[in-house]
């Protein structure tokens, strides 16, 4: 069966369990790697709405090493989401620097922009952002139609996708037939199915019963921790940001208020502890 190593640029989301301890192992014997994944310097994100400007993201400068889990924290309107998607290419800047993996995005064409999300970039959202009428299998392949990848491929690597995320029996679904739990796990499938550098996740959870919240973050953590990839996560639960990421952002009208390294997921790490 093709596996999403045979791709390049992939990786396998349906690793075996010994496989998958195996490079988690690999992972952390090895020092932390210094590449920085995002940098971004003085960025803003300025709008006009009547006679207001808006200043959705004001100054921010933040730099992320890859492999890291950052949280973005603050209330409604303090610009979390806005940077997330100057992130993801989503959106350009008014002013200042945004860097993704070495790539200046305010300098992007429109073309090179759209293989910057699809391939460096992969995205959970809240609203899960499923097409009603695809099958999940369906659903998960999109990214792959765009990567113009090898029809009888792509079906193999979405199923090994949902395998890992446990949806292998609900393959031929719609997303109307699924709890929300599913529908979320059948978008970080089809996330991680171009095996992204980043993962950015804008309130993941938001959606879901806690139960249901943190089988999602689990998952979540999993890639980051044995495929070293660097996640961005949109939260405003500071107890749920506490218990999984690395690194605490908080944002209050546009700019940066706070960054501080978080100890909790380190602690639990160290004791192969896991929620």
């Amino acid at each position: 069966m093709t596996r999403l190593f045979d791709v390049p640029g992939m990786h396998s989301l349906g690793a075996g369990k010994s496989e998958f301890t195996t490079m988690s192992m690999a992972a952390s014997s090895n020092p932390p790697s210094a590449t920085t994944a995002i940098r971004t310097e003085n960025v803003c994100r300025h709008y006009t709405m009547g006679e207001s400007l808006i200043r959705a993201v004001d100054g921010v400068s933040i730099e992320v090493p890859a492999g890291e889990f950052v949280a973005l924290l603050g209330t409604s309107g303090s610009g979390k989401s806005s940077l997330l998607n100057l992130i993801a290419g989503l959106d350009r800047p008014t002013s200042g620097l945004v860097m993704v993996e070495g790539k200046d995005l305010a300098r992007l064409s429109r073309e090179d922009l759209a293989k910057h999300r699809l391939h460096t970039v992969g995205m959970v959202f809240q609203s899960f952002n499923l097409i009603p009428s695809m099958t999940v299998i369906e659903n998960v392949e999109l990214p792959l139609r765009f990567a113009e990848v090898d029809r009888g491929r792509r079906e193999a690597l979405a199923r090994e996708a949902l395998e890992k995320v446990g949806l292998s029996r609900r393959l031929n679904h719609r997303p109307s037939e699924l709890s929300g739990g599913e529908q979320q796990r059948t978008s970080l499938a089809r996330a991680l199915i171009n095996r992204p550098k980043l993962l950015l996740a804008d309130e993941p959870t938001g959606n879901l019963d806690s139960r249901t919240g943190t089988e999602i973050m689990n998952l979540i953590r999993d890639f980051n921790e044995s495929l070293g990839m660097t996640v961005v996560m949109v939260t405003h639960e500071r107890a749920l940001a506490g218990q999984y990421a690395q690194r605490l952002i908080f944002l209050a009208d546009g700019k940066l208020v706070d960054d501080q390294p978080n100890v909790a997921p380190a602690a639990a790490s160290s004791q192969g502890g896991r929620a």
